[in-house]
């Protein structure tokens, strides 16, 4: 996938602060819409967090073991 390490690791960088994003993303959904609404977009948000990690976190941390972050070991 990506052999450059630098590489790797900024974009590893950037899926992380991403998935922070959506995570603040649910919680003011979930703060500011309906039940239904809430249910719905966290699923939504759950497949696009698995896809970032099934899709490209891993494959990354597949070719480069050294730069998994703590938070995923």
């Amino acid at each position: 996938m990506i052999n450059n390490t630098e590489v790797a690791e900024s974009i590893s960088d950037l899926m992380l602060k991403i998935g922070k994003d959506i995570n603040e993303s649910i919680i003011l959904v979930q703060a500011e819409c309906s039940p239904d609404e809430f249910s719905a977009y966290k699923l939504a948000a759950g497949k696009v967090m698995g896809e970032i990690l099934l899709e490209i976190m891993n494959p990354i941390y597949e070719m480069h073991p050294d730069i998994i972050p703590d938070e995923l070991k």
